[in-house]
């Protein structure tokens, strides 16, 4: 086999102990660096940080991106607009610019809005998030709460159910790649971990190559919601051969406390979890399937 793949994962703020800083996805990254090729070499070379700004405002490594040997970024937007500057953004787009896949996950109302700091050739990705006060969904019937209990949280906010518990997603046919799991009876994956409140995601008007992959449905309203946009190979207008990305509705699905309540919330979750996924752990197969299939088919 040749090099690892090499993944960074990275929050958008500093690191703060009460606050979905960079440890509370540390399962996600003991899965990914559990994974052996046929060789019994390990598959992937995983980087954890936050972000770590200097005198200058700015986090050197994401300024540099294009430089380093990263082949993906897993992007948690978990700031309210304080995240990425100018400066980060425009170190990303030159890193998507050489191929490097994107993941960018966010939340509810305006989690991860310094996504907007992305540069051009980054904004279809960065289009397929809605914010509360910032592109919101184009459909106005859909700017209002769905999560109805959690009062200080507005749209979007799409309730697919109890953190710790999951949630039986639909795939948009043809299923995905992203989304078959030949370990699983089915061939597919069924399930992904649940939030209270998750944010959306579409396909940006006049994108040709991206689609939507797999939807939720809320457990308040009944109203179904984009989960997850799959972006192909593209080339820009510059020439560029820009990588694959991903825009995923909520970080949840990857957090440590949706995978296991014991390992801890920050102290303004409020809601009470559910142990369903403690109890019934190969409830989880499902999204370690779809972890792996992104790892592998960001980077190729």
């Amino acid at each position: 086999m040749g090099k690892p793949i090499r993944i960074l994962l990275q929050t958008t703020i500093p690191t703060t102990e009460d606050d979905w800083n960079i440890g509370r996805f540390s399962l996600l990254r003991s899965h990914l660096e559990s994974l052996k090729d046929e060789a019994g070499e390990p598959m992937f070379a995983v980087t954890s940080r936050d972000r770590t700004p200097d005198a200058s405002g700015n986090d050197q490594v994401l300024t540099n991106l294009a430089a380093s040997e990263y082949d993906e970024l897993w992007l948690f937007g978990v700031d309210c607009g304080d995240g990425l500057t100018a400066a980060e953004g425009a170190g990303i787009e030159a890193f998507h610019k050489r191929g490097g896949g994107l993941l960018l996950a966010r939340d509810h109302q305006d989690l991860g809005i310094s996504f907007s700091n992305l540069g051009t050739a980054c904004q279809p990705v960065t289009a397929a998030h809605h914010f509360h006060t910032a592109n919101p969904e184009p459909d106005p019937d859909r700017c209002c709460e769905d999560d109805i209990y959690a009062k200080n949280i507005s749209w979007p906010n799409y309730h697919s159910g109890d953190n710790g518990d999951c949630q039986k997603i639909a795939l948009v046919e043809p299923v995905h790649e992203l989304l078959k799991n030949p370990a699983s009876p089915s061939g597919v994956v069924e399930y992904l971990p649940s939030h209270p409140h998750e944010g959306a995601v579409s396909v940006p008007p006049g994108t040709t190559n991206a689609r939507v992959i797999a939807t939720g449905k809320s457990t308040v309203t009944g109203r179904t919601f984009n989960l997850l946009v799959a972006f192909e190979k593209t080339r820009d207008a510059e020439g560029n051969n820009l990588g694959r990305a991903i825009a995923e509705a909520s970080f949840h699905h990857l957090a440590d406390y949706n995978w296991n309540p014991d390992l801890g919330c920050p102290s303004f979750v409020e809601e009470k979890p559910s142990d369903r996924l403690k109890q019934e752990p190969k409830l989880l197969d499902d999204v370690k399937a779809y972890v792996t299939n992104a790892a592998l088919w960001l980077a190729s």
